[in-house]
């Protein structure tokens, strides 16, 4: 087939390089790992977007995760709008903030008191500052493949854009800075809990476990079932604070994130994304008496200038109230998300070329893999020339997919039953494709 035309995307990259590392100012946006020019969006309109050149794509990366009504929903822009025309920002408190806390609050159990701030980075990093106070311990747990933003203490075997213990994943962070991050292997407990010893063993003791219930930075690996169960078990047992990150999974896997599929709470839990409509924002909640232990009432410090900020918190929500609403969109998600896959697996398996699947709620992923994949070091093993080529066949037909194998996918609510088997059609051209040229 004629290549696509992206011209125009060539000259924004190579302009863009000049003046921004790499051109991106995210690392995966770059297309690293999967060759090619990454496309340079000029607009979005509900489950599509189109480049600088009029290439249209469906959009299967959907800002990774927050738009979960798809580009430009009306309920947001409105929202938007009328809270711009008030004014950008403030720096002080606004009642848009506390409906936002109450919608939450109301939506999902546990959550006591809640703060907002920035970015998903912010609010892992207050979480785990909170946390270390409330216990008064220094150690953390993290799972290889997890990943909670780019703060120091976390970017040990962070998931997507890095990659044991206690070594750094990225230059620049001093090893005494992870000298505290303990690394665990995802739904596996025991060694959770050989970690837990380590820590012990060491005259020191952790504070907190945090995890992705729904880990979607090594692709979609989900918690296998009795996983959070047997963890909240080994939290209350040691005193450990459990923390949820659910910055993609809340709101995301169903109205409630993970709770609807394990019905384990945390003690923390971290947000983004879909709480801020397509807008930058985070935020870390929980229990009334850890929270409290926040400045000016407590010790704890956090700040930030634009936390909170009334932009921000009126397109979250104005999500969150459509999304609380209305809360039959998550069935239809669900149903596309698993149409796709489904699909997909149904055209590799007639080619004999293997492929694990996965969905939970809006979220999707797959691996070219011949394996099960229950954790990072089985998703390495997945055949990433086998994602490149996909990848780069579907852009070329117009499907836009995460640009690695360890994302995640989304469906938004503007996609229907058509469009997920128009973009089957395509699947099936380029997989044909690569298992022919692969055969010669």
């Amino acid at each position: 087939m004629e290549s696509l035309n992206l011209l125009n995307s060539i000259n924004d990259f190579n302009a863009a390089k000049q003046v921004i590392p790499s051109g991106v100012n995210s690392p995966v946006r770059a297309f690293k790992s999967v060759g090619g020019t990454p496309p340079f969006i000029a607009k979005g309109s509900g489950a599509h977007i189109i480049d600088e050149d009029g290439n249209s794509y469906v959009d299967f990366v959907q800002s990774w995760g927050p738009l979960i009504l798809g580009h430009c929903d009306k309920h947001i822009e409105e929202a938007v709008m009328e809270s711009v025309r008030k004014g950008l920002s403030f720096g002080a408190p606004t009642t848009i903030e506390t409906a936002l806390a109450k919608e939450i609050i109301q939506i999902v159990d546990g959550i006591e008191k809640i703060r907002f701030v920035s970015s998903g980075t912010e609010a892992t990093m207050s979480a785990i500052r909170l946390a270390r106070a409330f216990t008064g311990r220094e150690d953390i747990i993290k799972f290889e493949g997890c990943y909670h933003g780019h703060s120091d203490a976390l970017l040990v075997s962070a998931g997507s854009g890095l990659a044991t213990f206690g070594n750094p994943s990225s230059l620049g962070v001093p090893k005494d800075f992870t000298e505290h991050t303990l690394v665990a292997t995802y739904n596996h407990l025991e060694s959770v809990e050989s970690c837990i010893q380590l820590s012990h063993q060491k005259g020191r003791d952790v504070a907190c476990v945090i995890l992705e219930p729904i880990a979607g930075n090594m692709g979609l690996v989900p918690s296998e079932e009795g996983f959070l169960e047997g963890l909240r078990e080994l939290c209350e047992k040691y005193g450990i604070l459990l923390i949820l990150d659910e910055v993609m999974s809340g709101f995301r896997a169903s109205l409630t994130g993970s709770q609807s599929f394990y019905q384990v709470r945390g003690d923390l839990v971290t947000f983004g994304k879909v709480i801020g409509g397509g807008m930058p924002v985070g935020a870390f909640g929980g229990r009334a008496e850890i929270m409290d232990m926040l400045s000016p009432n407590g010790a704890v410090y956090q700040a930030g200038t634009l936390s909170g900020n009334p932009i921000a918190m009126a397109a979250g929500f104005a999500a969150l109230h459509y999304l609380r609403t209305n809360p039959a969109i998550y069935q239809n998600l669900e149903s596309l998300a698993k149409r796709l896959t489904n699909g997909l697996k149904e055209i590799c398996d007639s080619l004999n070329i293997p492929l694990q699947i996965c969905v939970r709620g809006s979220m999707f992923g797959f691996f070219f893999n011949a394996n099960p994949v229950r954790n990072f070091q089985d998703a390495l093993k997945s055949d990433l020339e086998m994602f490149a080529a996909f990848h780069q066949g579907m852009l070329q037909r117009g499907v836009y997919l995460a640009a690695s194998q360890f994302e995640t996918g989304f469906i938004c609510a503007s996609m229907n039953e058509k469009l997920i088997d128009e973009v089957l059609e395509k699947s099936k051209e380029v997989l044909v494709e690569i298992h022919a040229h692969r055969r010669k």
